[in-house]
């Protein structure tokens, strides 16, 4: 299988004097932030819409919506698609069925079953950096930054402050272990693997053939979920109301959706994965200002702790790329 090489993380040209030009890989790093804040606003539009729709169907009118967009860029790209082999075959079905269908179905399932308790979910998907960290040790060999495991913790501590505070969220294991909460734990589980995944491909394709396909190749498997739901489409009679629901579903569907997307996976392309996974922890800090603007959830003490621990990983990460990677690989360019 293949694994990052020296070329997914410098961009070179030539200029008058032959000399390279270094691409900064932190670019990467913050598009992948971007792409991360956006899915904080994902469930603002997702819990409305579970008012009109089951999650399924959520689901694949969301695919269906972003399978519309992404469709010419693939027929433009098509020509890529015949140099890919089994094990980019299955990369891309794991990104499709795994990422982007079974766990977005998984999310919104938890979101349906949580009770209201949205914060145990939150704080479950944040778990997505360990699988992530540990897929991409072994399937794509990637070394971590130095002093990575501290930084994890800190990033990690800086989510649980966003989430819940200086409390204890759960008394003991029966309420820990609810539907809602093993839902989230499966999409964290696939969507870490998703992001593994996603940085071997764009060594492969495209960023924006990557995108599409993560989109389209799911659309048959959820085509199936919702035939075998066997439940009917409950929406809106009236046309206002309706008119309402399909902005709201396009709105999901272009922004935490197809661009976030498209940032998150130009951002790979320079990006490790495991380093990548700590990028999508921007995901609570957005979550955090949705229940604050729209929720009217003031910030406490607890969770600007939460801020500045996250943004300080997030920034250490970033000159750590930029100051090491970098400098490496233009001298290994130069020789």
């Amino acid at each position: 299988m293949k694994t990052a090489n020296r070329n997914d993380f410098v961009q070179t040209s030539t200029t008058g004097g032959g000399k390279s030009i270094f691409a900064k890989p932190s670019n990467g790093f913050w598009l992948i932030v971007l792409g991360a804040a956006l899915w904080g606003v994902d469930p603002l539009f997702r819990i409305i819409l579970l008012h009109s729709m089951t999650s399924s169907q959520i689901v694949l009118l969301e695919h269906v919506v972003i399978a519309l967009f992404v469709a010419p860029i693939l027929w433009k790209n098509r020509a890529e698609l015949k140099g890919i082999g089994l094990r980019h075959v299955g990369a891309l079905l794991f990104i499709s069925w795994g990422g982007s269908a079974l766990a977005t179905l998984m999310f919104t399932l938890a979101l349906q079953h949580a009770g209201g308790a949205f914060n145990t979910v939150l704080l479950l998907q944040k778990l997505q950096p360990l699988f992530a960290i540990i897929l991409a040790h072994f399937m794509l060999k990637e070394s971590l930054p130095r002093n990575f495991a501290p930084l994890l913790v800190l990033a990690l501590g800086g989510t649980y402050l966003l989430t819940f505070g200086f409390t204890v969220p759960f008394g003991h294991a029966g309420e820990f272990m609810q539907i809602g909460s093993l839902l989230a734990l499966g999409a964290a589980a696939l969507w870490g693997g998703s992001t593994v995944m996603g940085r071997y491909m764009v060594g492969k394709l495209k960023y924006e053939t990557v995108t599409s396909l993560r989109f389209i190749l799911a659309l048959p498997l959820l085509l199936a979920i919702t035939a075998g739901e066997g439940q009917a489409w409950m929406l809106p009679a009236g046309g206002l109301a309706l008119t309402l629901v399909g902005v709201n579903l396009l709105l999901q569907a272009l922004l935490p959706g197809l661009l976030s997307l498209l940032a998150y996976y130009k951002g790979l392309k320079t990006t490790k994965a495991s380093v990548a996974t700590l990028a999508e922890l921007s995901f609570p800090m957005v979550g955090v200002l949705v229940n604050w603007l729209y929720g009217g959830e003031l910030l406490t003490i607890a969770q600007v702790v939460g801020f500045v621990l996250i943004w300080s990983v997030l920034f250490v990460i970033s000159r750590q790329q930029t100051q090491e990677i970098g400098p490496e690989q233009l001298a290994k360019q130069a020789a």
